[in-house]
């Protein structure tokens, strides 16, 4: 019983509601037959904006009325339709948020009769001060030189358009939040939560090896060295430019990211943010001076080095 009357209830209210909306609506249309209403200067967006909106209630209404009567809506064109209306109102959002301040100054100035004086675009510059007053006395030299460049053809630059996802009805909390969860995910696939995860699980481990390219080329070298030095029992002669590179990629290890916890912060409540101890150091270079015999008028000679 409680449900029938609360529809009950419902009910009255829409009927009520409805026949205020038509009185109103046959009120405006009265106004607009007699003139009393200018809607020939109008903006065309909020026009055709007042149209879409106009045709989703009617599609709305129809729906209803079909659940109403007890009959399927499903496949029915009046969906198809919402769905339409729906998405270009939405991606009209835009839109409105660039042309708010214009509608709201329009509306101010029909009821009030002034835009106000506080108005940001009274102060705007005006852009015939800019204009040369003496344009047309320039030389003669000025005008071909500008005919001659007009003349070369310009290279073709297409336009830097990238479709961006909107953000404007973003607030403050809901780009932390997503900041929060970005981290968090790539906190969850970082080396040390796997590495974590290796030592709890009961699986067996699987060991990898990775080379780079530099290893490669270096280990493949040395290889080619043995080999020559097995099969002719001859001793090849390494340069010190060699010797230095093997000697740079044997302490060349993987250490150091061990020491990196930053990418875990978000796990821990700090979000993801990461902090440097302090600024970074160019690493200079140092040019190495080697030590010559000092010759009859006090200078160095600079002995020559070959590498």
């Amino acid at each position: 019983m409680d449900d029938i009357e609360r529809a009950t209830e419902l009910l009255t209210d829409i009927e009520k509601g409805t026949s205020d909306a038509c009185q109103h609506i046959q009120s405006l249309l009265d106004k607009a037959e007699k003139g009393e209403i200018s809607t020939s200067k109008g903006l065309s967006f909020l026009e055709m904006k007042y149209q879409m909106l106009l045709s989703y209630l009617i599609n709305l209404t129809y729906v209803l009325l079909q659940k109403t009567r007890g009959q399927s809506i499903q496949a029915d064109l009046a969906i198809f339709r919402l769905t339409e209306i729906r998405t270009v109102l939405e991606k009209l959002r835009p839109i409105d948020q660039k042309l708010k301040y214009q509608i709201d100054k329009l509306i101010r100035t029909a009821v009030t009769g002034d835009s106000g004086s506080n108005d940001p675009l009274r102060f705007k510059a005006n852009p015939d001060n800019m204009i040369n007053k003496l344009e047309g006395e320039a030389s003669d030299e000025e005008s071909n030189s500008d005919e001659e460049k007009e003349r070369k053809p310009r290279v073709y630059v297409p336009p830097k358009l990238a479709a961006v996802h909107y953000d404007g009805d973003e607030t403050m909390e809901d780009k932390k939040q997503r900041q929060q969860e970005k981290a968090q995910r790539r906190a969850a696939s970082s080396s040390v939560v796997r590495e974590l995860a290796h030592q709890l699980t009961d699986a067996p481990e699987e060991i990898q090896e990775t080379r780079d390219l530099h290893r490669m080329k270096v280990d493949k070298r040395a290889k080619e060295i043995k080999e020559y030095e097995e099969q002719y029992f001859t001793r090849v002669s390494v340069s010190k430019k060699e010797r230095n590179a093997a000697r740079r990629l044997g302490t060349t290890s993987s250490l150091n990211s061990l020491t990196q916890f930053d990418d875990i912060s978000a796990l821990m409540g700090d979000g993801g943010d990461t902090h440097q101890d302090g600024p970074s150091r160019k690493k200079q270079k140092t040019g190495g001076k080697g030590k010559g015999k000092k010759g009859k008028k006090g200078g160095f000679k600079k002995k020559k080095r070959k590498f």
